[in-house]
């Protein structure tokens, strides 16, 4: 029996190689590995012995040989096929111990250049592991170190590995080469900087955990990262304390972050069932901040996700102690701050140092429908002009309010409506089926969960237009002074007239941020 190993990642392939070789099993290598092979004393022999060749192109071509290709995917029930190996003196292939150049690791690196990528871009490598899959029933493919000891096992308990096994190992063959190939179609879709949707999509991630359970137990789920850059993304956060992060704290998680990222200045986010029930901001002070972000909604945060974008101080560890949280992430925590937290052993700290990175501009928002899936770019962009559409003009403190309230609503789920005053959210109406339910939900919880009349002179926002004038007539009756929304309707013009009636200052930001 003979084994072909050529890998780039040798963790554990000493220690397999000799096992193998133990069991009588003749090893044949390439380049790097035959070197580590024996110098750790393995009896191996070079591929150019098998194939009579030697390897040339700087080790471009070295196992693309029908010697060895023949060798593994001849079908051993075959009497035409065997009968050819012996006529074309061919010895079998038994197993193939194959894991690919370094392409990942390549493009990761600071500033590296297109040939050093395309040059590690394996072509021998995945045609190997591609014919040894195919031909799974006779050979027994290894791309994983993982499962060198699963092999060994099978080897020493029953003298085979296990067809189950070797179908096994086929699949995870195909797996990797497809996440191989992947990767390569976007590293050079980056390369030509094509913004554009592709005509066939195939995309690769990493599983980072298992989780126990989806969005309800009866559902399986885990966390997978994009391969490449992720900075800012919670799959690059370390946790410091807490149970395992389960798939409605990530979903959650990631929601609130994305809306913190709007923030420069001292900013908290609290978040409930992906949308934001609590944000303030403050020009020097990340606890006043905590503090608006806390009283804008003292219900809804219980059993929530606080974010945050400043160190957390002791003075906020010690009122967040005092609610049950769920989550709470931050790109630095103070010592003291830390060692409060942690008195609840089931409150998941995070730490994300790179907290206020964004996307990249371009890339993918993803939803799984039955049979497919739809796929747009990420939603960007905030706000690139605006039009007042009324007589009044809004004041300076209004405007501020309106382009703080404005980031809320972008990430509140449609029909939204956001209310703001002095860079504090007050009320929020989420996921409603038409608007003014939208915006009276969002006037009811600021009176109700603050403090009537708290909506006098506040601003509000709305992620979509206004289809008809009764939200402004809504607005208008809570005391609200200032309205900011898309425009676009049909009927703007009963909007635009019933504020100029009321004295209500309007601008329309012709971009919508419809999020469902």
């Amino acid at each position: 029996m003979k084994a072909l190993i050529s890998v780039s990642d040798k963790t554990g392939i000493v220690e397999f190689a000799k096992e193998l070789e133990n069991m009588g099993i003749e090893i044949i290598s390439t380049g790097g590995t035959y070197k580590k092979l024996k110098e750790e004393g393995v009896k191996a022999i070079e591929i150019s012995e098998l194939t009579g060749f030697p390897e040339c192109l700087d080790g471009r071509v070295k196992t693309l040989h029908p010697k060895v290709h023949a060798g593994i995917l001849a079908m051993r029930s075959n009497p035409n096929h065997m009968k050819q190996l012996k006529d074309l003196d061919i010895d079998t292939i038994d197993f193939v111990v194959v894991n690919l150049y370094p392409f990942k690791q390549t493009i990761l690196k600071e500033n590296v250049k297109r040939e050093e990528a395309v040059e590690n871009i394996d072509i021998g490598g995945p045609t190997m592991l591609r014919s040894a899959a195919k031909n799974y029933q006779d050979v027994t493919v290894i791309t994983d170190p993982n499962d060198y000891e699963k092999v060994l096992s099978e080897l020493k308990q029953d003298g085979k590995v296990s067809l189950d096994t070797k179908f096994y190992l086929m699949n995870k063959v195909f797996e990797h080469t497809a996440s191989y190939d992947a990767m390569i179609c976007k590293y050079l879709k980056n390369e030509r900087k094509d913004e554009s949707l592709p005509q066939e999509l195939t995309l690769t991630y990493e599983k980072v955990q298992e989780m126990r359970y989806g969005e309800n137990p009866h559902q399986i789920g885990a966390l997978y990262k994009e391969i490449g850059k992720c900075e800012g993304s919670l799959t690059m956060a370390e946790q410091l304390n807490g149970k395992e992060l389960s798939f409605n704290n990530i979903n959650d998680t990631n929601g609130a972050l994305e809306l913190l990222k709007e923030f420069d200045e001292p900013t908290v986010v609290a978040c409930k069932h992906g949308n934001p029930c609590g944000v303030g901001s403050d020009k020097e002070s990340i606890y006043k901040a905590w503090q608006k972000a806390f009283n804008s909604d003292k219900t809804s945060i219980f059993g929530g996700i606080v974010v945050v974008n400043r160190e957390v101080t002791e003075e906020m560890a010690n009122e967040m102690k005092e609610i049950f949280l769920e989550v709470v992430v931050a790109p630095s925590y103070s010592k003291k701050a830390l060692e409060i937290l942690k008195v609840k052993p089931n409150l998941r700290i995070l730490l994300l140092p790179s907290i206020t990175v964004r996307q990249p501009k371009g890339s993918y928002d993803i939803k799984k429908i039955n049979g497919g899936i739809i796929l747009q770019t990420i939603d960007s962009e905030l706000l690139n002009e605006y039009e007042v559409v009324t007589d009044r003009k809004p004041t300076e403190k209004e405007l501020e309010d309106m382009l703080f309230t404005w980031k809320i609503v972008k990430y509140v789920k449609s029909n939204g409506i956001a209310i703001g005053k002095d860079k504090q959210s007050i009320g929020i109406g989420p996921g409603q089926v038409n608007r003014i339910w939208a915006t009276k939900q969002s006037i009811e919880h600021a009176n109700e969960l603050i403090e009537e009349g708290v909506t006098k002179g506040a601003v509000l926002a709305s992620d979509a237009f206004f289809p008809f004038s009764d939200c402004v007539e809504a607005a208008h009756k809570a005391g609200i002074t200032a309205i900011i929304q898309p425009g676009g309707a049909k009927r703007d013009q009963d909007s635009i007239d019933k504020c100029n009636e009321y004295g209500i200052a309007m601008i329309f930001t012709h971009m919508r941020h419809f999020r469902h």
